[in-house]
């Protein structure tokens, strides 16, 4: 199949401030990823895919935590000592719940240092299980990071409105008052 066969579902994307004839005016809601824009209006078997988000999350920890198990093992194996296995796990246990803490303001609030969110991207990797759990358990009351999104989206949507509201009209033709 070529790249010409193959068909968009959510039809022709079209850059901003170019919409087509049946294109929406104003602004245009940020996508979420696994859910594009159907957050909006969940649409598009929006519940199903939060709940296949919530369960591919949960599997993902349970399949991070077995690899995690068997480097533990190994570490037994190799007979590092008893100091290094509690270092190991005390590691693993505080960039986990960082990771968790950081994912979860994540789905509330922009980062106020984007510099700060990008010196920790190495620690929210290696706690990649806390991660995976804010993933998991933010499902269950919406999409993640939806809550942040709407708030943005409707400010948004009501500044549009309020800009589209005062200049109704072409000003060009309006009466100029007569001088006395």
């Amino acid at each position: 199949m070529s790249d010409d066969d193959r068909t968009d579902p959510t039809g022709p994307a079209t850059p901003p401030g170019e919409g087509g004839p049946s294109a929406p005016a104003g602004p245009r809601p940020e996508e979420i990823r696994f859910f594009g824009t159907t957050w909006v209006d969940h649409s598009g078997h929006y519940a199903l895919r939060r709940a296949a988000l919530a369960a591919g999350a949960l599997l993902a920890a349970a399949a991070g935590c077995l690899v995690l198990r068997f480097a533990y093992q190994g570490l037994e194996i190799a007979a590092v000592g008893g100091f290094v296995n509690a270092l190991v796990v005390v590691m693993f246990a505080v960039c986990s719940a960082v990771a968790f803490r950081k994912t979860w303001e994540g789905f509330g609030r922009r980062p106020a240092d984007p510099a700060r969110e990008d010196s920790l991207r190495s620690l929210k990797m290696i706690g990649f299980v806390g991660s995976l759990l804010a993933y998991f358990f933010r499902c269950f009351t919406e999409a993640p990071g939806e809550k942040l999104r709407r708030a943005e989206y409707e400010t948004a949507r009501a500044r549009h409105e309020k800009r589209r509201g005062t200049r109704t009209g072409n000003p060009a033709a309006r009466k100029k008052p007569r001088r006395k």
